[in-house]
Protein backbone atom coordinates (compact mmCIF):
# COMPACT_ATOMS: atom_id res chain seq x y z
CA UNK A 1 0.00 0.00 0.00
CA UNK A 2 1.32 3.10 -0.91
CA UNK A 3 0.47 7.28 -0.40
CA UNK A 4 -0.74 7.19 -3.84
CA UNK A 5 -3.06 4.34 -3.94
CA UNK A 6 -5.01 5.78 -0.97
CA UNK A 7 -4.91 9.46 -2.91
CA UNK A 8 -6.35 7.01 -5.65
CA UNK A 9 -9.06 5.80 -3.40
CA UNK A 10 -10.12 9.27 -2.15
CA UNK A 11 -10.33 10.17 -6.01
CA UNK A 12 -12.69 7.56 -6.53
CA UNK A 13 -14.47 8.72 -3.69
CA UNK A 14 -15.32 11.72 -5.52
CA UNK A 15 -17.54 10.07 -8.38
CA UNK A 16 -18.81 7.46 -5.92
CA UNK A 17 -20.44 10.01 -3.91
CA UNK A 18 -19.40 8.18 -1.04
CA UNK A 19 -18.57 11.02 1.35
CA UNK A 20 -22.59 11.78 1.16
CA UNK A 21 -23.05 8.42 2.02
CA UNK A 22 -20.77 8.88 5.37
CA UNK A 23 -22.83 12.10 5.69
CA UNK A 24 -25.91 10.35 6.26
CA UNK A 25 -24.28 8.27 8.35
CA UNK A 26 -23.75 11.50 10.92
CA UNK A 27 -26.54 12.54 9.99
CA UNK A 28 -28.95 9.23 11.31
CA UNK A 29 -26.88 8.59 14.21
CA UNK A 30 -27.40 12.14 15.34
CA UNK A 31 -31.02 12.41 14.51
CA UNK A 32 -32.10 9.16 15.65
CA UNK A 33 -30.09 10.38 18.91
CA UNK A 34 -31.31 13.47 19.54
CA UNK A 35 -34.84 12.36 18.64
CA UNK A 36 -34.41 9.41 21.14
CA UNK A 37 -33.47 12.03 23.84
CA UNK A 38 -36.08 14.65 23.59
CA UNK A 39 -39.03 11.86 23.88
CA UNK A 40 -37.10 9.75 26.66
CA UNK A 41 -39.61 9.64 29.85
CA UNK A 42 -36.67 10.42 31.90
CA UNK A 43 -35.21 13.30 30.19
CA UNK A 44 -38.77 14.93 30.56
CA UNK A 45 -39.00 13.95 34.84
CA UNK A 46 -37.47 16.24 36.98
CA UNK A 47 -33.86 16.13 37.14
CA UNK A 48 -33.78 13.61 34.57
CA UNK A 49 -31.80 15.77 32.24
CA UNK A 50 -28.51 13.84 32.55
CA UNK A 51 -25.87 12.80 30.09
CA UNK A 52 -26.91 8.83 30.39
CA UNK A 53 -30.28 10.21 28.28
CA UNK A 54 -28.14 11.24 25.36
CA UNK A 55 -25.29 8.49 25.58
CA UNK A 56 -28.00 5.62 25.66
CA UNK A 57 -30.03 7.03 22.85
CA UNK A 58 -26.30 7.04 20.93
CA UNK A 59 -26.07 3.58 22.09
CA UNK A 60 -29.71 2.46 20.18
CA UNK A 61 -28.96 4.81 17.59
CA UNK A 62 -25.41 3.19 16.17
CA UNK A 63 -26.57 -0.03 15.65
CA UNK A 64 -29.47 0.90 13.73
CA UNK A 65 -28.07 3.14 11.18
CA UNK A 66 -23.85 2.52 11.34
CA UNK A 67 -23.82 -1.11 10.19
CA UNK A 68 -25.84 -0.78 6.68
CA UNK A 69 -24.11 2.07 5.87
CA UNK A 70 -21.06 1.02 6.21
CA UNK A 71 -21.91 -2.47 3.86
CA UNK A 72 -23.36 0.22 1.35
CA UNK A 73 -19.49 2.48 1.82
CA UNK A 74 -17.58 -0.84 1.19
CA UNK A 75 -19.60 -1.92 -1.29
CA UNK A 76 -19.53 0.85 -3.81
CA UNK A 77 -15.68 1.14 -3.26
CA UNK A 78 -14.92 -2.39 -4.39
CA UNK A 79 -17.73 -3.04 -6.91
CA UNK A 80 -16.03 -0.11 -9.01
CA UNK A 81 -12.93 -2.48 -9.34
CA UNK A 82 -15.05 -5.70 -10.67
CA UNK A 83 -17.03 -3.36 -13.08
CA UNK A 84 -14.05 -1.93 -14.59
CA UNK A 85 -11.72 -4.44 -14.53
CA UNK A 86 -9.84 -2.14 -11.73
CA UNK A 87 -8.07 -5.18 -10.32
CA UNK A 88 -6.02 -6.38 -13.09
CA UNK A 89 -5.40 -2.80 -13.75
CA UNK A 90 -3.43 -1.47 -11.23
CA UNK A 91 -1.88 -5.33 -10.50
CA UNK A 92 -0.20 -4.00 -13.80
CA UNK A 93 0.50 -1.05 -12.23
CA UNK A 94 2.19 -2.53 -9.45
CA UNK A 95 -0.82 -2.51 -7.08
CA UNK A 96 -1.51 -6.09 -6.42
CA UNK A 97 -5.42 -6.76 -4.73
CA UNK A 98 -4.83 -7.54 -1.16
CA UNK A 99 -2.75 -3.87 -1.49
CA UNK A 100 -5.13 -2.14 -2.86
CA UNK A 101 -7.94 -3.75 -0.18
CA UNK A 102 -5.31 -1.99 2.29
CA UNK A 103 -5.73 1.28 0.26
CA UNK A 104 -9.63 1.19 0.54
CA UNK A 105 -9.59 0.55 4.20
CA UNK A 106 -7.03 2.83 5.06
CA UNK A 107 -9.01 6.00 2.85
CA UNK A 108 -12.61 4.83 4.30
CA UNK A 109 -11.41 4.34 7.51
CA UNK A 110 -10.43 8.23 7.82
CA UNK A 111 -14.03 8.91 7.07
CA UNK A 112 -15.32 6.25 8.87
CA UNK A 113 -13.48 7.84 11.87
CA UNK A 114 -14.26 11.56 10.92
CA UNK A 115 -17.69 10.55 10.65
CA UNK A 116 -18.03 8.33 14.22
CA UNK A 117 -16.00 11.22 15.80
CA UNK A 118 -18.28 13.89 14.18
CA UNK A 119 -21.62 12.36 14.90
CA UNK A 120 -20.78 11.65 18.84
CA UNK A 121 -19.59 15.46 18.98
CA UNK A 122 -22.88 16.51 17.61
CA UNK A 123 -24.99 14.39 20.60
CA UNK A 124 -22.61 15.62 22.99
CA UNK A 125 -23.27 19.38 21.64
CA UNK A 126 -27.41 18.24 21.39
CA UNK A 127 -27.14 17.52 25.49
CA UNK A 128 -25.37 20.71 26.00
CA UNK A 129 -28.28 22.58 23.76
CA UNK A 130 -30.97 20.95 25.56
CA UNK A 131 -29.86 22.37 28.87
CA UNK A 132 -27.97 19.58 30.24
CA UNK A 133 -26.49 21.04 33.25
CA UNK A 134 -23.99 18.21 34.80
CA UNK A 135 -20.69 18.08 33.99
CA UNK A 136 -19.90 15.97 30.93
CA UNK A 137 -18.86 12.83 31.58
CA UNK A 138 -15.51 12.78 29.35
CA UNK A 139 -14.29 9.85 29.90
CA UNK A 140 -16.86 7.48 29.18
CA UNK A 141 -17.74 9.36 25.85
CA UNK A 142 -14.73 9.49 25.16
CA UNK A 143 -14.85 5.76 25.57
CA UNK A 144 -17.16 4.94 24.32
CA UNK A 145 -16.91 6.55 21.11
CA UNK A 146 -13.74 5.01 20.68
CA UNK A 147 -15.33 1.75 21.50
CA UNK A 148 -17.69 2.45 18.50
CA UNK A 149 -15.36 3.93 16.09
CA UNK A 150 -13.48 0.15 16.86
CA UNK A 151 -16.64 -1.54 15.58
CA UNK A 152 -17.37 0.44 12.61
CA UNK A 153 -13.42 0.18 11.61
CA UNK A 154 -13.90 -3.88 11.85
CA UNK A 155 -17.43 -3.71 9.93
CA UNK A 156 -16.21 -2.01 7.49
CA UNK A 157 -12.92 -4.44 6.84
CA UNK A 158 -15.06 -7.21 7.05
CA UNK A 159 -17.72 -5.71 4.67
CA UNK A 160 -14.81 -4.31 2.24
CA UNK A 161 -13.10 -8.44 2.44
CA UNK A 162 -16.79 -9.62 1.64
CA UNK A 163 -17.42 -6.89 -1.78
CA UNK A 164 -14.07 -8.30 -2.49
CA UNK A 165 -14.78 -11.68 -2.34
CA UNK A 166 -18.11 -11.89 -3.96
CA UNK A 167 -18.45 -9.59 -7.25
CA UNK A 168 -22.61 -9.70 -6.16
CA UNK A 169 -22.86 -6.11 -4.08
CA UNK A 170 -26.04 -7.45 -2.86
CA UNK A 171 -24.38 -10.51 -0.66
CA UNK A 172 -22.75 -8.04 0.93
CA UNK A 173 -25.44 -5.12 1.57
CA UNK A 174 -27.59 -8.18 2.67
CA UNK A 175 -24.96 -9.17 5.19
CA UNK A 176 -25.03 -5.84 6.62
CA UNK A 177 -28.72 -5.76 7.02
CA UNK A 178 -29.06 -8.71 8.93
CA UNK A 179 -26.24 -7.36 10.84
CA UNK A 180 -28.30 -4.58 11.99
CA UNK A 181 -30.78 -6.89 13.38
CA UNK A 182 -27.92 -8.48 15.19
CA UNK A 183 -26.45 -5.54 16.59
CA UNK A 184 -30.08 -3.97 17.50
CA UNK A 185 -31.10 -7.47 19.60
CA UNK A 186 -27.72 -7.87 20.64
CA UNK A 187 -28.36 -5.97 23.96
CA UNK A 188 -30.51 -9.05 25.18
CA UNK A 189 -28.28 -11.59 24.31
CA UNK A 190 -25.90 -13.51 26.99
CA UNK A 191 -22.50 -11.63 26.26
CA UNK A 192 -21.01 -14.73 25.29
CA UNK A 193 -22.71 -14.83 22.44
CA UNK A 194 -22.44 -10.77 21.93
CA UNK A 195 -18.82 -11.45 22.28
CA UNK A 196 -19.53 -14.01 18.72
CA UNK A 197 -20.40 -12.14 16.31
CA UNK A 198 -18.84 -8.00 15.47
CA UNK A 199 -22.07 -6.38 15.20
CA UNK A 200 -22.42 -7.38 19.23
CA UNK A 201 -19.91 -4.85 19.86
CA UNK A 202 -21.81 -2.47 19.48
CA UNK A 203 -23.88 -3.69 22.54
CA UNK A 204 -20.55 -4.11 24.21
CA UNK A 205 -19.65 -0.34 23.57
CA UNK A 206 -23.09 0.95 25.38
CA UNK A 207 -22.11 3.60 27.50
CA UNK A 208 -26.06 3.98 29.39
CA UNK A 209 -29.41 1.88 28.53
CA UNK A 210 -32.52 0.87 30.21
CA UNK A 211 -33.26 -1.88 32.47
CA UNK A 212 -36.62 -2.12 32.59
CA UNK A 213 -37.94 1.11 32.63
CA UNK A 214 -34.77 2.53 34.78
CA UNK A 215 -32.19 4.23 33.11
CA UNK A 216 -28.44 3.17 33.97
CA UNK A 217 -25.15 3.75 32.89
CA UNK A 218 -22.84 0.94 31.90
CA UNK A 219 -19.29 0.72 31.47
CA UNK A 220 -18.20 -0.21 27.98
CA UNK A 221 -16.52 -3.55 27.27
CA UNK A 222 -12.76 -1.76 26.93
CA UNK A 223 -10.71 -5.51 26.88
CA UNK A 224 -12.87 -7.19 24.82
CA UNK A 225 -13.19 -4.30 22.01
CA UNK A 226 -9.30 -3.87 22.12
CA UNK A 227 -9.00 -7.17 21.81
CA UNK A 228 -11.60 -7.15 18.85
CA UNK A 229 -9.73 -4.56 17.08
CA UNK A 230 -6.18 -6.44 17.51
CA UNK A 231 -7.32 -9.48 16.29
CA UNK A 232 -9.67 -7.77 13.16
CA UNK A 233 -6.33 -5.74 12.53
CA UNK A 234 -4.22 -8.82 12.20
CA UNK A 235 -7.13 -10.53 10.30
CA UNK A 236 -7.46 -8.08 7.91
CA UNK A 237 -3.52 -8.43 6.92
CA UNK A 238 -3.37 -11.73 6.58
CA UNK A 239 -6.30 -12.12 4.76
CA UNK A 240 -5.44 -9.21 1.87
CA UNK A 241 -1.97 -10.59 2.25
CA UNK A 242 -3.48 -13.83 0.16
CA UNK A 243 -5.31 -11.76 -1.77
CA UNK A 244 -1.78 -10.29 -2.90
CA UNK A 245 -0.80 -14.28 -4.26
CA UNK A 246 -3.88 -14.41 -6.69
CA UNK A 247 -4.92 -13.92 -9.89
CA UNK A 248 -7.08 -11.08 -11.01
Amino acid sequence: MSAHAVANEFAKMRRLRNGLIAAAMVAAVAGLSLLATVTSPAFAAPGGRVWAVPLAAMSFAVPLASPPLLAVLASRQVDIEHQGGGWLLNQTSGIAPGGLCRAKFAALGLIVAAATVLESGLVLGAGLLLGIAAPVPAGLWLGFTGCVLVANLVLLAVHLLLAALIDNQLVGLGVGLLGTVVAVFAAGLPPALTHTTPWGYYALAAAAGYQGERLVAFTPAYPSTAALGVLAAVSFVLITALFDRRES
